[in-house]
């Protein structure tokens, strides 16, 4: 009995070895590209970064500094159509809080992420622009350029 139950564990062992492998190698194939993105603005500075999940979703890093004084940080994720990047800004405001979620429109242009405005509607908690009403990036409030890092 001892002897069948040793083979057991051995197998098992085999077989736990043999699955961690084939997953990370799995996850190996999986195409991500980061970018890191920095705007300034007056005393104000917003940093992006993001990674590029397949082909038209992202997740990533969005900070923004107010001058010397505050910040409110978290994440983003949302996808990619185009040359358009929608998503949302999840974050803790800076003293602290309850999370907010805020709606983020950015346009690719010349190398550069223009940061839109729109009119925000509300749906069952979850804040959104507004659907049918264009999003505006000729005044950005902010205007990102790629840094390497």
């Amino acid at each position: 009995m001892n002897l069948i139950l040793e083979k057991s564990k051995g197998l098992v062992g085999v077989c736990i070895l043999f699955a961690v492998i084939v997953f990370s190698c799995a996850d190996g194939n999986k195409k991500e590209k980061q970018f890191y993105y920095r705007a300034i603005k007056d005393k104000d500075t917003a940093l992006l970064n993001f990674i590029k999940l397949e082909d038209n979703r992202f997740y990533g890093q969005y900070e923004i500094r107010y001058g010397q004084s505050r910040k409110d940080s978290g994440e983003v994720r949302g996808i990619i159509s185009g040359d358009t990047i929608k998503g949302s800004f999840y974050y803790q405001p800076y003293g602290g809080g309850v999370l907010k979620r805020y709606p983020i429109a950015l346009l690719k242009r010349n190398n550069q992420l223009l940061l839109g405005k729109g009119v925000i509607s509300v749906y069952m908690g979850i804040p959104s622009y507004l659907k049918g009403d264009p999003i505006d990036y000729s005044n950005p409030e902010f205007v990102f350029e790629e840094i390497k890092k």
